[in-house]
């Protein structure tokens, strides 16, 4: 196969990635989050880390527990960091993606900081998403991008309350790269 077809060719682990999300999205996720979790098996934690982010990012969605959720968004960010980091633009098809969804991996975590009453660390990650969001294509993913951007920061803005916010403070949609 020439190397152009080969880089045309759809990516069978983010295809599966997509039809759980809409699994997810149709709203089992009691058995998205169980398929995710078996990819998630398969894969490993040394796979594609294209792979790695983009799962980690879907299976922090489907979690109950908002320390999961954290821990979720965590490998997602790290494994877009080492996408980033280690592989040039012209080796791997996955950095733009990457560089796409970090605005929305830093808005997560500091979603995540929130609920779990980690304000400082829930602004870290808001300044990081708003610097990051900056670099995104105009469309309706930016927008939508900003716009929970700044719903988060003026709840961060506010006083500490020790209820959590409702489920779409900061939540931007979770979309495949």
């Amino acid at each position: 196969m020439a190397r152009g077809q080969e880089q045309a060719a759809p990516d069978a682990v983010l295809t599966r990635i997509g039809q759980v999300a809409m699994l997810h999205h149709a709203g089992d996720r009691e058995e998205a989050r169980d398929r995710f979790l078996a990819l998630w098996a398969e894969i490993g934690e040394h796979g594609d880390p294209l792979h790695r982010c983009t799962l980690a990012h879907y299976l922090a969605g489907t979690q109950d527990d908002p320390a999961e959720e954290l821990a979720w968004d965590l490998r997602a960010l790290s494994a877009a960091e080492e996408l980033t980091r280690e592989r040039r633009a012209d080796r791997h098809e996955g950095v733009p993606a990457a560089r796409a969804l970090s605005p929305s991996l830093h808005l997560n975590l500091a979603a995540d900081y929130d609920r779990l009453g980690h304000r400082e660390a829930a602004r870290l990650h808001l300044r990081r998403a708003r610097a990051t969001a900056e670099s995104l294509s105009p469309g309706r993913y930016a927008q939508d991008v900003r716009a929970a951007i700044d719903r988060l920061a003026l709840r961060l803005a506010g006083p500490d309350r020790s209820d959590g916010p409702p489920e779409e403070w900061g939540r931007p949609p979770r979309q495949r790269p």
